[in-house]
């Protein structure tokens, strides 16, 4: 049967999606002791946009870990739009190993998360700004910052899910695709002369790519971050699965 009602709020939509995320097979490597995160993200740095992919092993117990870099040459200015064949340029530069030593290498908040959403929304943002015009935007990017820093299970991803469906500016894209070709679905938050723009995985809760782009003096990207791969793996010398 076809629903003649309404489409869904963004919030209502955020919230049932928070409640039918499955698992996934990486959500059972958790005992395993590295955090594994590789990414690709162009990021503004004054007048310019700076590439880097990263493989990061992460050592949850101590802090230790590394990372492989890739970095492509800066482009200068910053009204870029990252287009797809860029990435296969990163398979092509050399890569720079780096070790960190103990108490290195932190996660975004302290372990373990919290899975209630007002609780997770006061770590990633102090409550005391909320009605301040940038608010969004510093939640937004902290469920940003966060995924990119650290593994989130099922209960976690929800709860990150429930935290963007509070944030009454965002509104729903609809169906889409990230920079890797990866389907999902997209939301945006704009405030404080910027939008965001998130793609999640429908059946993961994952987020699969987030975009920033600011307006005012010097409008253009922001950041632009693929989140390719995430897990927990034995070793540096191993990724996650598959």
């Amino acid at each position: 049967m076809t629903s003649t009602g309404p489409d869904p709020a963004p919030h209502q939509r955020l919230t049932a999606l928070a409640q039918s995320i499955s698992t996934t097979p990486t959500d059972g490597t958790a005992d395993l002791p590295y955090t594994y995160l590789h990414t690709q993200m162009w990021a503004r740095a004054t007048n310019m946009i700076v590439r880097t992919e990263v493989r990061r092993w992460r050592r949850d117990a101590d802090g230790s870990g590394q990372e492989i870099t890739r970095r492509l040459p800066d482009l200068s200015g910053v009204d870029h739009q990252p287009e797809r064949d860029e990435r296969k340029l990163f398979a092509e530069t050399p890569e720079t190993l780096t070790r960190y030593r103990v108490d290195t290498l932190h996660p975004h908040l302290p372990e373990p998360l919290p899975t209630d959403a007002a609780t997770l929304a006061s770590a990633l943002a102090p409550r005391e700004l909320a009605a301040e015009p940038a608010y969004p935007r510093i939640l937004i990017g902290g469920l940003v910052g966060l995924a990119t820093s650290q593994y989130l299970n099922r209960e976690q991803r929800a709860a990150s899910l429930r935290v963007l469906a509070t944030i009454p500016e965002t509104k729903y894209l609809g169906k889409t695709v990230d920079l890797a070709g990866r389907p999902g679905l997209g939301f945006s938050v704009t405030a404080d002369s910027s939008t965001s723009q998130l793609v999640i995985d429908p059946n993961s809760g994952e987020i699969l790519a987030a975009q920033e782009r600011v307006t005012g003096q010097r409008p253009g990207l922001f950041s632009y971050v693929l989140i390719l791969e995430r897990g927990h793996t034995a070793s540096t010398a191993t990724v996650a699965y598959p």
